[in-house]
C-alpha cells in the first residue's frame, strides 16, 4: 500500500510508566527518519489536549541522539497525559467532524496513540469513523500499561520495569522485617484492580527457598479473611517473619473490595473506584487476631515512575515496539495495535505485530487460574518463567548532581 505523504501526531494517554518515553521515543525516531512525514507533531495532553490545538513539533526538542537517550529513561508521560472518555460517534457525531477537520488543518496522515485499555479505544473509535469519511489517515494503538492487562500481546511495555522495582522493593522490606526477633506481619499493598500481574510479580523476590513474599492475593481469587488468618497460621509454623502481597483490587465473597472500608468511594472518568487501603485493612486485622506486630505498606505511584530502576528488557522493547508502530502505518495497517509476540522463555525472544484494535478496546487480560496455586495465596513456576525475562537488565542512566536525569519539556505548554 503506497506511503501517505503528510504529518504525523503522537499521544499519550491513561496513566504514566517508566516505559512510556521510550515508546514515545521509538516513535518519533522512526516518523521523523520517514520521508513520507514532513513534521511529528505531539499532543500535549492526550487527545484531550489535540482538540484544543494543544500541539508541539517535536524536532524542536528532541534535535539529538542525547534527547532521545534522556527521554528513554526519563518516567512518566512527556507529552502529559489526559483520561478523556471518547463518546460514541452516533452520540456525538460534531466531535467526531471536529477532530477530523483537525487531522486536516495539521495535514496529519498518521496518529499514534500510546496508551492501555481506554487508550485503545479511543483508537479504535477513530479508525472506525474514518471509514465514513474520504480522508486518509492511519490510527495505530501502541500498548501501555504497568497493569500488563491488554489483550492479544503477550505483555505490555511498563510492566516489566514496574515488575522489578516490586520484585526488589519487596525483597528489601523482607530483609527488614527479618531485624528483630519477634512475629510480624507485613502487608505489601500492590497496585491492580482485576488482573493481579503486577502483584504475583512480587514472587520474583525469591531468589533463595526462605525468601518472601510468603502469601500472595490476587483479585483473580476471592478474598476470605478467615483464610488469610489460617495462612499466616501456617506460615508462622516455619518463621516469625511474614510478608504478604495483596492486589489493591481483591473482593471478598459478596463482590466488596477489601479496602472499601477505607477507601474514599469516589471515582475516576471511567467509572473505576480510587482504591487504596487494602494494605493497612489486612494489617490491622491480622494484629488483631494474632496480636503480633503488623505493618502495611502501600507502594502507589512508585511502582510507574520509579525510573531508577529500569529494566533493560522493558526499554528497549517499548522503543522497538515505537518505532515497529511507524512501520507497520508506514506499510498501510490502522486500526491495530502492535503487540508483543513471545518466541522462546529461554533464551528469551520476542517480536511485534499488529492487532486487531477492536479486539483488544475495553477488554482485559487477567493471570491463568493455572498460573496460581490450588490454595490461591501465590503463583506457580509458570508465572516465574513467564515474567522473570522481562526484568532482566540494567539501564546506566545519565545522572546530574547524583540524581538521574530526565528529559522534560518547557513549562509553557502545559
Amino acid at each position: 500500500m503506497k506511503k501517505l505523504q503528510g504529518n504525523a501526531v503522537i499521544g499519550q494517554s491513561g496513566g504514566p510508566t517508566a516505559a512510556i518515553n521510550s515508546s514515545l521515543a521509538g516513535v518519533y525516531k522512526a516518523a521523523s527518519e520517514a520521508e513520507c512525514i514532513k513534521t511529528v507533531f505531539g499532543m500535549i495532553n492526550g487527545f484531550e489536549g489535540f482538540l484544543a490545538e494543544r500541539l508541539v513539533d517535536l524536532g524542536e526538542y528532541l534535535k539529538t541522539d542525547e534527547d532521545i537517550s534522556l527521554l528513554r529513561q526519563t518516567p512518566a508521560s512527556y507529552l502529559g497525559s489526559c483520561r478523556l472518555k471518547l463518546p460514541k460517534a452516533e452520540d456525538n457525531e460534531e466531535l467526531y467532524q471536529e477532530a477530523f477537520n483537525l487531522f486536516k488543518k495539521y495535514d496529519i496522515r498518521y496518529f499514534f496513540y500510546i496508551g492501555g485499555n481506554d487508550s485503545m479505544d479511543t483508537v479504535m473509535k477513530l479508525s472506525s469513523y474514518a471509514k465514513k469519511t474520504d480522508y486518509e489517515i492511519r490510527f495505530i494503538g501502541v500498548p501501555k500499561t504497568v497493569d500488563n492487562d491488554l489483550l492479544e500481546t503477550d505483555h505490555t511495555p511498563g510492566f516489566g520495569s514496574a515488575a522489578k522495582y516490586i520484585a526488589a522493593t519487596v525483597r528489601e522490606v523482607a530483609q527488614d522485617a527479618r531485624a528483630y526477633f519477634l512475629n510480624s506481619v507485613s502487608v505489601i499493598e500492590i497496585m491492580g484492580r482485576n488482573a493481579g500481574w503486577l502483584t504475583a510479580s512480587a514472587a520474583l523476590a525469591r531468589l533463595t527457598e526462605n525468601d518472601g513474599p510468603d502469601l500472595i492475593y490476587l483479585p483473580e481469587c476471592e478474598f476470605s479473611f478467615d483464610k488469610y488468618i489460617e495462612d499466616l497460621k501456617n506460615v508462622f509454623k516455619r518463621k516469625k517473619n511474614i510478608v504478604v502481597a495483596v492486589s489493591e483490587g481483591v473482593k471478598t465473597s459478596d463482590g466488596k473490595y477489601v479496602c472499601e472500608a477505607v477507601a474514599s468511594g469516589k471515582e475516576d472518568a471511567f467509572g473505576h473506584k480510587y482504591l487504596g487501603g487494602t494494605a493497612q485493612v489486612l494489617a490491622d486485622y491480622a494484629g488483631n487476631k494474632l496480636c503480633c506486630k503488623t505493618r502495611g505498606i502501600e507502594l502507589n505511584i512508585p511502582q510507574r515512575c520509579a525510573a531508577h530502576l529500569l529494566s533493560k528488557t522493558d526499554i528497549d522493547e517499548a522503543f522497538e515496539n515505537g518505532k515497529a508502530a511507524v512501520g507497520f502505518a508506514l506499510d498501510g495497517v490502522t486500526g491495530a495495535m502492535i503487540a508483543y509476540e513471545r518466541m522462546s522463555d529461554e533464551p528469551y525472544k520476542a517480536g511485534f505485530a499488529p492487532k486487531d484494535i477492536s479486539k483488544i478496546a475495553n477488554g482485559e487480560k487477567t493471570i491463568p487460574k493455572s498460573w496460581i496455586n490450588k490454595d490461591e495465596n501465590d503463583v506457580t513456576e509458570e508465572f516465574i518463567s513467564y515474567a522473570r525475562p522481562l526484568i532482566l537488565g540494567e539501564v546506566t542512566l545519565k545522572m546530574e548532581n547524583g540524581l538521574p536525569k530526565h528529559l522534560v519539556l518547557p513549562r509553557e505548554h502545559f
